[in-house]
C-alpha cells in the first residue's frame, strides 16, 4: 500500500552497516556458478543420461 502520509522521508543515517562495499567485493551471480568444473560436470552427467534414456525410447522400445 502507498505511504500517503505528507510528511517528507527521513534521510538514512550513514551507518557503518549502510556503507557500500569497496569495490574489490564483486557480486557474483549466475555465469560465475556455471563456470564450476564440478557442476558443469554433473551437467554433462545428467545430460548424457537423459540423452541416453531418449535414444533408447525412440529407437529400441
Amino acid at each position: 500500500m502507498p505511504d500517503t502520509s505528507h510528511r517528507a522521508p527521513a534521510a538514512p543515517a550513514r551507518t557503518p552497516a549502510t556503507v557500500p562495499a569497496p569495490a574489490a567485493e564483486e557480486q557474483r551471480g549466475c555465469l560465475f556458478a556455471l563456470s564450476q568444473p564440478p557442476l558443469i560436470i554433473f551437467l554433462g552427467v545428467v545430460g548424457t543420461l537423459l540423452l541416453l534414456a531418449g535414444v533408447h525410447d525412440l529407437f529400441l522400445l
